[in-house]
């Protein structure tokens, strides 16, 4: 990986190599507690990565698709780590840019849920190498280079020229790729009041959608699929999520004399799962629901691939964890109505199908 210098000028190498899946955003080095407790209490705390359009890449990389990411980090170590660590999923980092001059952004995170009013999270981005992007200094050719872009507003949130960038590649033009965007309203990283509006803007010029219900009633103050779908009529597919109470698509794919124009509503519940982390769910659904859309698989399916890799994210203590084998993953999602209902999983689940596996195998 070689720095283009300061200014990060953009390579104009056309000969780059198509892929399935391009995600575009910040990946940072985290830091996660070797136990419960407050940031000022734990002691120490141990290295990973993450970011959600890289985690995406390497879950669908883990899956068996073909995967690029595309950012930039800091001419350091903690850039070298994410680099090395990302590409060791498989990932293509080849249009990863280095920073000379601003550092790769960091966080520290407590060990409970996220959504309990005792989860803390310090964020040391500002100023970082990702916030820097811009349509000049990032590969366009590259980004575009997959069959479709996965991006998320998180990145819009960075700087004003993170935001530039994201209207650069959400705009209509010939040979777009599919454009995947996963709203990720953070309201802390927001400096400018109108940050919902940009995501709903944002959103609009994509061709699927994720959204959580939670986070479209704080955002834009929506409440339930139907009325989000009705502010979002633009994208062909439409995601609503709504925790462990399941998720919704919306997809304008439909049987000729079909009336509905904003696409047939499938539901699927969410499955029951032991929770060990509450991080890391959203990005591996959206990897699930993608991957099972690569493959032609029906929109019910996408659904359940989607829900089968957040209960591989939700049965591990970090941000990143290994997918189940694609066998495996089918065959529970080819499960009747009610055996999926009454499935649980826990700890260990994505590995039990590969031990059964070696056990046939070994005499």
């Amino acid at each position: 990986m070689t720095s283009n210098g300061p200014a990060g000028a953009a390579s104009s190498d056309a000969d780059i190599d198509t892929v399935e899946v391009v995600a575009l955003g910040e990946s940072m080095v985290t830091f996660l507690p070797t136990r419960a407790g407050r940031l000022a209490d734990v002691p120490s705390f141990e290295r990973g990565i993450g970011g959600a359009e890289s985690n995406v890449a390497c879950v669908l990389a883990r899956a068996g698709h073909s995967a690029r990411w595309v950012g930039r980090v800091g001419a350091d170590g903690f850039g070298d780590h994410l680099v090395e660590a990302i590409a060791a999923y498989g990932v293509d980092t080849s249009a990863v840019r280095r920073d000379p001059e601003r550092p790769t952004g960091v966080y520290f995170r407590t060990a409970g849920d996220r959504a309990t009013a005792a989860h803390e999270v310090a964020y040391y981005r500002a100023g970082s190498a990702a916030s820097a992007m811009t349509a000049r200094n990032v590969d366009l050719a590259a980004a575009r280079s997959g069959r479709v872009l996965h991006l998320s507003g998180i990145t819009a949130a960075l700087s004003d020229d993170c935001l530039a960038l994201m209207r650069e590649l959400t705009a209509p033009r010939p040979g777009r790729p599919l454009v995947s965007f996963d709203v990720n309203h953070r309201p802390g990283l927001w400096r400018d009041p109108e940050g919902p509006r940009v995501l709903l803007d944002l959103a609009r010029g994509a061709d699927i959608v994720f959204v959580g219900d939670d986070e479209a009633r704080a955002a834009w103050g929506l409440h339930g699929a139907r009325a989000i779908r009705e502010a979002l009529p633009e994208p062909d597919v439409l995601v609503v999520k709504y925790g462990k109470g399941g998720a919704v698509v919306f997809d304008k794919d439909v049987p000729e004399g079909t009336e509905d124009a904003t696409g047939t509503a499938t539901f699927v519940r969410a499955l029951r799962v032991d929770v060990v982390a509450a991080v890391g769910a959203g990005d591996a659904f959206a990897a699930g629901f993608l991957s099972a859309t690569l493959r032609g698989l029906p929109v019910r399916d996408r659904l359940r691939h989607g829900h089968l890799m957040a209960a591989a994210a939700l049965t591990v203590p970090g941000d990143l964890a290994e997918p189940p084998a694609r066998g495996h993953a089918d065959r529970l999602a080819a499960l009747d109505d009610r055996a999926w209902e009454t499935l649980r999983l826990g700890p260990g689940w994505t590995e039990a199908d590969a031990r059964a596996a070696e056990e046939v195998r070994t005499p």
